[in-house]
């Protein structure tokens, strides 16, 4: 069916965006040093992530370094480290639910469809929400690159430009919010029998009619 194929389409979605946001959280390429006016701002090209930085040399050596202290590094970085994180792990937990929930499947028995209807667009919400916490520090780290390196008091060694980690990064929040509402919208509630208004009334009624009649009809017999 239909809705089948949407949920399928969903998950697929939502796991690509999930993946690629794990690739984007550890990759070390949100920032990368900048060019200012045709030359080179350091002889060292730098990369900066979330978890480590990385210095490239014209060799073609790459050293790599974790931050030494949680603590020591900007509010911007603690509250994107988090907010990627925790997308990350409502991701996970949504696609439990997505896989259980999905109608091609059969964690919970056939017979217990409205159930698995609502996990699935459980698991569509939960896609959505980590969409958007995980778009957040993206869009975060993206102004104030700009920010930075348009604002004149900051000296030009220290200009970054945008990483390809945030470009991928938007496109993981964009399929993650596209699989999230294919399969909340997928995971439509079976749908109940719908009883006859009219025949069912007139179906009710008129034995009580017909009672009521003769009942009428015994009475004049009596009479």
């Amino acid at each position: 069916m239909a809705s089948t194929g949407l949920q399928l389409l969903g998950l697929v979605l939502a796991l690509l965006g999930w993946v690629f946001g794990a690739l984007v959280c550890a990759a070390p390429l949100w920032r990368v040093s900048a060019f200012v006016g045709g030359e080179l701002v350091i002889a060292q090209v730098m990369w900066e992530g979330l978890w480590m930085n990385c210095l490239s040399q014209t060799t073609g050596q790459i050293q790599c370094k974790t931050y030494d202290s949680t603590l020591a590094l900007p509010m911007s970085a603690q509250a994107a480290r988090s907010l990627t994180v925790l997308a990350l792990l409502l991701c996970l937990v949504a696609l439990m639910l997505g896989v259980a929930g999905a109608k091609c499947t059969h964690c919970m028995g056939d017979s217990n469809q409205a159930s698995k209807a609502r996990l699935a667009r459980i698991a569509g919400v939960l896609f959505l929400v980590a969409g958007l916490a995980y778009l957040i520090p993206i869009c975060w780290t993206a102004h104030a690159i700009i920010r930075d390196f348009y604002d004149p008091n900051i000296a030009a060694p220290l200009k970054r430009e945008l990483g390809p980690a945030l470009y991928l990064g938007w496109g993981a929040s964009l399929l993650l919010l596209v699989g999230g509402s294919l399969l909340h919208v997928g995971s439509s509630p079976p749908g109940g029998r719908v009883l006859p208004v009219f025949g069912g009334a007139a179906a009710k009624d008129n034995p009580h009619t017909g009672a009521a009649g003769e009942v009428k009809q015994q009475e004049k017999s009596f009479v």
